[in-house]
């Protein structure tokens, strides 16, 4: 009998901000590898051409409409999701925004906290609507589970201009360590995800300039962008009994950039 813990079927992942980018790179390898899929996204636009695309791997799909800067859009829809796929195994709190400023000086005190609304207080709020459901049925003799969140490179390195994104990922990894620690107990882990320089939405304007492809990307070991299609694997590790005792990490994707 071969090696399966990397087949997901019967179990259930939850993407935020998963009708595009990293969280649809990561909605589509989880479906590959055999879960049925929700999506949160604040685009239902979006979230019907996901659903499509998902649909096509042979699982179900359930796309939600959610701003994850709201408490009870996320509270109603984790209890949709439950009710509608019967559990939830794996939650990816993967939504955020990117604003900056001119300068540190000038950013207001608006921009700071919409930035900490979506991509600290939303994961706050999924993650603790996730842990909920995750430990009542540990309770009803069902342990287990994993939450994963998107951090980001700006969390452990320098991000002028973008200190409010910076601070927002780091606060996140102190967050799920704590998960970690407190909910080990009930079967569950907790994760962070830290992606560097991702070709997606986000960083269209640095895609587009011919300085920032000439001095940024060469200091990429492998001399390109990533993908929202690299993080398919670390999705599936997360959400499958590969990673049964790993707990509390937070890994750093980035094509060696944070080390060259």
């Amino acid at each position: 009998m071969g090696y399966k813990p990397f087949d997901l079927k019967g179990k259930v992942a939850l993407v935020t901000g998963g009708n595009r980018g990293i969280g649809l790179g990561m909605a589509e390898a989880l479906a590959q590898a055999g879960a049925d899929i929700v999506i949160w996204g604040s685009n239902a636009e979006r979230n019907l051409e996901a659903e499509g695309k998902l649909t096509g791997y042979g699982v179900r799909v359930l796309a939600q409409t959610v701003d994850v800067a709201v408490e009870h859009e996320i509270v109603d829809a984790m209890g949709e999701a439950v009710a509608g796929m019967g559990r939830v195994d794996t939650v990816i709190a993967n939504a955020g925004i990117g604003l900056g400023a001119p300068s540190f000086s000038e950013m207001s005190l608006d921009v700071w906290r919409r930035v900490m609304s979506v991509n600290l207080e939303g994961a706050f709020l999924t993650c603790r609507e996730a842990c909920k459901h995750m430990v009542a049925r540990a309770g009803a003799g069902d342990p287990g589970g994993s939450i994963v969140v998107t951090s980001s490179l700006s969390a452990i390195s320098g991000a002028p201009r973008n200190e409010a994104y910076a601070s927002s990922k780091g606060a996140v990894i102190t967050m799920i360590k704590g998960i970690a620690v407190e909910h080990a107990r009930y079967g569950v882990r907790a994760n962070a995800i830290l992606p560097g320089w991702i070709a997606t939405d986000m960083t269209a304007a640095a895609q587009e300039s011919k300085a920032f492809a000439d001095r940024v990307i060469p200091r990429v070991p492998f001399r390109r962008w990533g993908q929202p299609e690299d993080f398919g694997g670390i999705a599936v590790y997360f959400a499958s009994d590969a990673s049964a005792f790993h707990t509390g990490d937070a890994i750093i994707i980035d094509g060696g950039y944070s080390v060259f």
